[in-house]
This record gives C-alpha cells, structure tokens and sequence, in this order.
C-alpha cells in the first residue's frame, strides 16, 4: 500500500465509511488531493459486529475509481469465503479477524494467492499470543485500539502494551508486516503511537472528518 509521499513516513488512511455519502465522488477527489494514502474500506455483516458498514456496491466503485489503493477490512463472520470476491473488486489488502474465522492461516495464504496483500485485524481481546503464529502470513495488521463495528469510540488504553509487542515483532525473523491502528486516531493518538513505531492510520471522526479543510488536516498529521 506504500504510495511515493508514505514511502518513509505514516500511512493515512481516511476510513470511507465516515465520508459524506451524498457527494462520494467530491470525496474521493478531495481526500486524494489532500495527499491520502489510501482508503479504508469497513465491511460488517451485522453478526460478527453489531452493525452494518459499507455497501457492496460503494466498496466497488471506490475501488475501480480511486487513484490510491484501497484495503477492505472484513468486519464478518467466515470472511476466507469472500476475500476472492473482494480480490476481483480491486481491494489491494484485505483484512481479516482471526476470531471469526477458524482457518484464518488458510484464509491469509488465499489472500496472497490471489495477489493481493493480506493483513489481519486483531480485536482489543485479543492478545500478541493468539495471534502470533500466523504473523509471518501478513502484510499489514490492524490493531483495534476500540470495539470494533462503530465510529467515536474512545482509545482503549490497555491497547499499548500490545502495539509495541506488534512493532518489535513486525520485522523480527521471518515477520514483515507494517502495524496500523484502527480506533481513535486523533493527533494526540497518532503521534503517541508514531514514537511506538506504528506505520499506519485509519482516520475517523477524531481526526479527519469533520476537521475542516483535508489538505490542511493531511499535512497537519503528517506533521506530527
């Protein structure tokens, strides 16, 4: 996902599922302009979370008209059986919890399989342990530092010791993957967990949208 201006500094990445949906077009162009990295796609199926997320039909047509790369992050129960599906739609990384899916190692290698960079999200529960086996399958994994399925949460603290077990493992042995946090990103957030060495950002409601002008709340975190 690394795009020429990221390619040594953080990731930004504004989740869609936050953007004004009456003038999708306008946003796509004005976040692109503003110099994103790319956009986060939410997909949630009302099991797995407790809410729906984006369409079908707004995933595909962000991913066959953005000019950056797009992630889909699968918010659903059973995702290995969709992730071709998401692959065919253009998504350049597809996310998958390891909690709802019980072959999630066979799910990953499918992912790469089909050329497209596989990540995993971890639930604030779910601990460096439970997922530290198939950490050399990914990509990118997305550390929710909130319950995922809904936007505004707060940061959950407890969160930090594992963002930096995530880190040091990220390129230890045979790791290499980039760590990207998910909930909550705020400036404050975003350079606390900057100094931890996290490489990327899903920005929200905390710190993108609703904010002003993106341009200049872009190079503001880039800034920080």
């Amino acid at each position: 996902m690394t795009s020429p201006q990221a390619a040594s500094d953080k990731l930004l990445l504004p989740s869609m599922m936050c953007a004004d949906f009456g003038c999708l077009r306008n946003e796509v162009s004005a976040l692109e302009a503003a110099g994103v990295d790319g956009f986060h796609l939410d997909l949630m199926d009302g099991n797995f979370v407790p809410n729906y997320g984006m369409g079908l039909q707004d995933i595909a047509w962000i991913c066959a008209n953005a000019s950056v790369p797009c992630d889909v992050h699968m918010m659903a129960e059973q995702p290995g059986r969709y992730v071709s599906m998401f692959a065919e739609l253009g998504a350049r990384v597809i996310y998958v919890h390891p909690e709802a899916d019980p072959h999630v190692a066979r799910t990953l290698a499918t992912i790469r399989e089909l050329g497209v960079k596989a990540g995993i999200a971890i639930n604030p529960g779910t601990s460096f342990a439970a997922v530290e086996p198939v950490l050399p399958l990914c990509d990118y994994v997305l550390a929710m530092t909130v319950n995922p399925g809904f936007a505004g949460q707060r940061w959950l603290d407890f969160v930090n010791p594992k963002l930096e077990q995530l880190v040091e493992a990220s390129h230890a042995g045979s790791n290499d993957y980039e760590v990207v946090v998910d909930g909550n990103c705020s400036p404050e957030r975003i350079a606390q967990a900057s100094a931890m060495g996290v490489k990327g950002f899903v920005l929200g409601t905390a710190g993108l949208f609703g904010h002003g002008d993106y341009a200049t709340t872009i190079q503001q975190l880039r800034e920080l």
